[in-house]
């Protein structure tokens, strides 16, 4: 017989108020008075296993943020014959991926086939989506609804600050610290995460700033919407939310002579009817910015007094030419000022200046004739032939960037090698080293850089049009792009970020030949699609530039002929310099040394160079 469980007491625990049920050990669950045999629990929640077990491996985090699930997304689409859902799942992955060739060129023929041109990004952020329209707005001098967006796009970015900010309370991934050594104390481990939590929080004004699938925030992205409010206001006479806006602006920027130029008009423009002084910046802005400022001051403090490293972005000061000769880089919440300067001597007296930058509607360009003669062309015509092969330089494939078009290439050590085994004039092969470093000089010079500038890849690259494919043809021989970053033409970005060559600050390109139809040069704005120069090349011309996103470009297809010319980047950093080149400068050194013959040259033949 089964006696029933006496009642539990109720004790009251030291330090608390209220009374604590503490069951008796007779009443233990699952247990029967009287020693019979205990009955089994029977748990309803599925067992999962450990946490570890259902976390996404780092690949698969990745793949979503790269939003790699929308290209399978469009195929499958495709089979289904949903061709508007397929072509919006296009765009969302191209959002991410501005540089995958051929998801743009899908989305080219979607437009073409179905003359669908407004396309869904099913990841976009709403308050980028508002600001962008915005911008856009203010761009056409529609200045009433610019207002609308841009308001609307402060109150999304202070709405998703907050969730950015509870967000970061839950539990931190301590990944410097996932190894078998580490074992963190009780007061360790609380610092460590509450760290985490500042760290993260202190993020959110970058993350905010990001478009979704990017690395990159926006530059100067919180800032600027007062920036355009403040003169959006203006325009539509409401001169005291100009002021506010711009006071708000000045907060982040507190030294813009433009701004505060601006801010001293609107308040003689308010004098007698308001007291400016009365008009303060935002509180939400002057809000953000004193926690912005007070989680950098506490991880600087936990950085000294824990000793690990935190650096916060710097602003360096602009130094040499007058404020109108520098471009204003816009940090997050910081301006980062670089000089730049053009105009320098060309040091040889044959080179023939063209064109400067404004000539060419841009930024950092030049163009320049006769930096090498017709013979020289013409021989160096004649080493291309015989040294470069289909898909060198682009990992094998023989039309990296159109059908259309077969690209052939070579690299300056290839030359030489060709030269010292005989199979092309020594002479010829050395004529292209000694162009590129020509080319090098000249670049440093114009730009007036005050350190070296190093080569970053050298390459001989011809392109010939291929017969029976340029009928009806409307693609580029090459497609727009910038050397450095990763073009966004819908977000009127450039992403300084992998897989571009972020380590690229100048580009040059050196034309051989003219005897070929289209693969025009051209410059565009940042929307990929505005012309803004066009240049026909021709033997000795030669069209340098920066890298960045100033200056996007492309090649016209090449509808007919061959179009060669030598393709010259270069780096500031002597860490990112060419490794060939290295290679081919010890060659051309012991070239240099009097009597020294191919036999005391330190070159295997048989190397793969």
């Amino acid at each position: 017989m089964v006696t029933a469980c006496t009642p539990p007491t109720a004790d009251t625990l030291s330090g608390l108020g209220s009374p604590v049920v503490i069951p008796t050990p007779a009443c233990q669950p699952g247990r029967q008075k009287g020693g019979g045999t205990p009955k089994p629990l029977k748990h309803f929640e599925p067992r999962l296993g450990a946490v570890s077990r259902h976390r996404a491996a780092e690949e698969v985090r990745a793949d979503f943020q790269r939003r790699v699930p929308y290209s399978y997304l469009q195929r499958a689409y495709i089979q289904l014959n949903k061709l508007e859902e397929a072509a919006n799942a296009a765009h969302t992955f191209f959002m991410a991926n501005p540089e995958h060739m051929e998801i743009q060129q899908d989305l080219e023929n979607y437009k073409t086939t179905s003359g669908k041109v407004s396309l869904v990004d099913h990841e976009a952020r709403q308050h980028m989506e508002d600001y962008s329209a915005g911008v856009r707005h203010y761009d056409r001098e529609e200045y009433g609804l610019a207002i609308e967006f841009l308001e609307r796009a402060l109150q999304g970015y202070y709405s998703e600050d907050e969730d950015c900010q509870l967000m970061c309370e839950g539990p931190q991934r301590f990944e410097e610290h996932e190894h078998l050594d580490y074992k963190a104390g009780l007061y360790e481990a609380i610092a460590d995460h509450y760290l985490q939590v500042l760290a993260c929080k202190h993020d959110c004004v970058r993350e905010l700033a990001t478009r979704s699938g990017r690395i990159s925030p926006i530059e100067n992205f919180l800032p600027l919407h007062y920036d355009y409010l403040q003169f959006a206001y203006y325009r539509v006479g409401d001169y005291v939310k100009a002021l506010e806006c711009a006071k708000s602006y000045l907060l982040f920027h507190p030294d813009d002579e433009d701004v505060l130029e601006n801010a001293g008009y609107y308040e003689g423009l308010l004098e007698g009817a308001v007291d400016p002084a009365t008009i303060k910046p935002r509180k939400e802005a002057r809000t953000l910015l004193r926690r912005h400022k007070l989680e950098s001051h506490l991880l600087r403090v936990a950085a000294a007094g824990l000793g690990f490293a935190y650096t916060e972005p710097v602003t360096p000061a602009c130094a040499g030419p007058a404020p109108s000769q520098c471009k204003q880089d816009q940090g997050t919440f910081s301006r980062i000022v670089l000089c730049l300067s053009s105009g320098g001597p060309l040091l040889y007296s044959d080179v023939k200046f063209v064109y400067n930058s404004q000539q060419l509607n841009g930024t950092q360009r030049v163009l320049l004739d006769n930096v090498i003669s017709e013979e020289q062309c013409r021989e160096l015509h004649r080493v291309a032939s015989g040294i470069m092969l289909a898909g060198d330089g682009y990992r094998g494939k023989t039309s990296p960037h159109t059908p259309n078009e077969r690209f052939e290439g070579a690299t300056v050590l290839k030359a030489l090698k060709y030269g010292y085994e005989g199979r092309v004039p020594l002479k010829s092969a050395r004529l292209f080293y000694d162009i590129s470093e020509k080319a090098r000089r000249i670049v440093q010079s114009y730009f007036q850089l005050n350190s070296t500038l190093y080569f970053s890849y050298t390459h001989l690259v011809c392109r010939t049009a291929l017969s029976g494919q340029q009928e009806r043809r409307n693609d580029l021989s090459h497609p727009i792009h910038a050397d450095n970053c990763l073009l966004d033409p819908e977000a009127n970005e450039c992403w300084k970020e992998p897989p571009a060559y972020t380590f690229r600050d100048y580009s040059a390109l050196l034309y051989m030949n003219a005897d070929f139809e289209g693969g025009e040069f051209i410059f565009t704005e940042m929307d990929a699609k505005t012309v803004t120069a066009s240049i026909k090349p021709k033997c000795g011309r030669m069209i340098s530039f920066s890298s960045g996103g100033e200056n996007p470009h492309g090649v016209k297809a090449v509808t007919k002929g061959q179009r060669c010319a030598v393709a010259l980047w270069f780096t500031l950093d002597p860490l990112y310099r060419e490794l060939e080149r290295i290679q081919a400068d010890e060659v051309i050194a012991m070239l240099d040394q009097e009597h020294l013959g191919p036999s005391e040259m330190n070159i295997n033949p048989k190397d793969e160079l």
